[in-house]
């Protein structure tokens, strides 16, 4: 699911608990007990009662067909693809999901502001570098860490994503700055706390062993993400210089936007390979990696981690999150014309297989979770599958497989697929599946 706050585990009592204090007892109830009526409530408002969880109460959907043109006309050749087709289909997600990604501003630059050649024991160069959208030093701007491997000696190939609770919390690193940036999660008086508590979810020192660098950004730099995250964020303090309104686009265009600007700076990095830059996400930010790397064709490998609705499941599959939850739920995430099916997904002219179909011809992995239903495995598998045929113009190979494949066991060709054991979070078992298919699809 994507609200990180239900993915948490209401806390239970548990048989040792019987040797406390009385006084400890009651205070202990008390406190399981206001947990469960906050996760109730969260419930309530973040996952309507009438969810469907059943295979057999899907009912029945008709998917676009991303081979046929608005006109009727059967697209046949990648000229015809690319000429017509798919700016056709990228224009019709602009206006109907998530708004269009304006260029980068006149005055972007960058400014290396710490250098450490002897990071993680020697085995890496850490950098961090902000990213002013205009020539004012005042300006709006975010921060890149980056992660570069000292054994590789010529340009290295970098895995790059957004993360959700600041550049800090990536790794056990004191030499990474805090973030300044509004948190999702309160942290009382100092973000330190949270040094290194994401760490599980990025595995930089894998990362670095197998050859590869990272780069990742706070996703908040750019707009804070709840409702009214727009009135301080990019979408607001940019949109004189980027020329466009704030119900243009969205939040998860805002984030997407901010992951073409990594890219900028990465392309200006000697020790960097700029042809080979892995863009991935997770959750919501899996969907703003979709969104950047169809409009911005300079990402090598697209991978989506658990992006269910919005991402890369089926939106007209009636199954765990559905259009209208997600929009009553999230309103910034996308734009305001996306509420208009949320009570007649069918009309919509796209689904979300012709978003990944966008990836074409560029190696695509998508992933989901076995206990993750809020973000329809299957749907997340058929939307890789029915985007198949486009990949079929390039004469690429696809997923390879008619069904879905068990549990753990990884498929597929130019698009990857599998379904983990567990529930909605990216895992050393999915990085060591991205690393496998970077190897692959890279040469290495």
């Amino acid at each position: 699911m994507d609200n990180a706050f239900l993915n948490k585990k209401p806390l239970r009592a548990t048989s040792g608990l019987l040797t406390v204090r009385p006084y400890y007892q009651v205070a202990i109830f008390i406190f399981f007990l206001i947990q469960t009526i906050i996760i109730n409530m969260h419930s309530v408002s973040g996952q309507t009662p009438d969810v469907n969880y059943d295979e057999a109460k899907v009912g029945e959907y008709i998917l676009p067909d991303p081979l046929i043109a608005p006109s009727g006309k059967k697209i046949t050749t990648v000229h015809a693809w690319e000429k017509e087709q798919r700016p056709a289909i990228l224009q019709q997600f602009a206006d109907h999901v998530y708004g269009r990604i304006p260029e980068k501003t006149a005055g972007l630059r960058f400014k290396v502001t710490s250098t450490d050649a002897m990071a993680l024991g020697g085995k890496a160069t850490r950098k961090q570098i902000t990213v002013y959208f205009t020539s004012d030093t005042n300006s709006p701007s975010m921060q890149i860490l980056l992660y570069l491997p000292n054994s590789i000696k010529t340009q290295v190939p970098i895995f790059i994503g957004l993360n959700f609770e600041g550049n800090h919390t990536i790794l056990y690193d004191t030499g990474i700055e805090v973030t300044k940036s509004w948190l999702r999660i309160n942290t009382g008086s100092s973000a330190e706390k949270t040094r290194g508590a994401q760490s599980s979810s990025w595995q930089v020192e894998e990362l670095i062993s197998n050859g590869y660098g990272l780069a990742t950004v706070y996703y908040q730099d750019l707009e804070a993400d709840h409702k009214d995250g727009w009135k301080t964020g990019i979408r607001t303090t940019l949109s004189k210089e980027l020329k466009i309104e704030k119900d243009e686009w969205s939040a998860i265009a805002a984030w997407a936007w901010g992951l073409s600007r990594m890219m900028d700076y990465l392309e200006t990095d000697s020790r960097v390979n700029s042809k080979k830059i892995i863009i991935t996400g997770h959750s919501r930010l899996g969907k703003a990696a979709l969104w950047a790397a169809a409009n911005d064709r300079r990402f090598a490998i697209v991978i989506s981690n658990n992006s269910g609705e919005g991402g890369a499941a089926l939106s007209k599959r009636n199954f765990g999150e559905t259009i209208k939850i997600i929009n009553t739920s999230f309103p910034h995430w996308f734009v305001p014309a996306y509420k208009k099916y949320n009570t007649n997904p069918g009309a919509l002219p796209v689904d979300q297989h012709m978003l990944l179909a966008l990836m074409a011809p560029r190696p695509l992995y998508v992933a989901s979770a076995s206990k993750d239903l809020w973000a329809d495995p299957k749907g997340e598998f058929l939307g890789a599958k029915h985007a198949e045929p486009v990949y079929r113009l390039y004469n690429k190979e696809g997923l390879g497989v008619l069904e879905m494949p068990a549990i753990d066991r990884p498929v597929g060709n130019t698009i990857g697929y599998h379904i983990r054991t567990g529930e909605h979070d990216i895992t050393p078992y999915d990085w060591q599946q991205y690393i496998k298919f970077a190897d692959e699809h890279l040469g290495k």
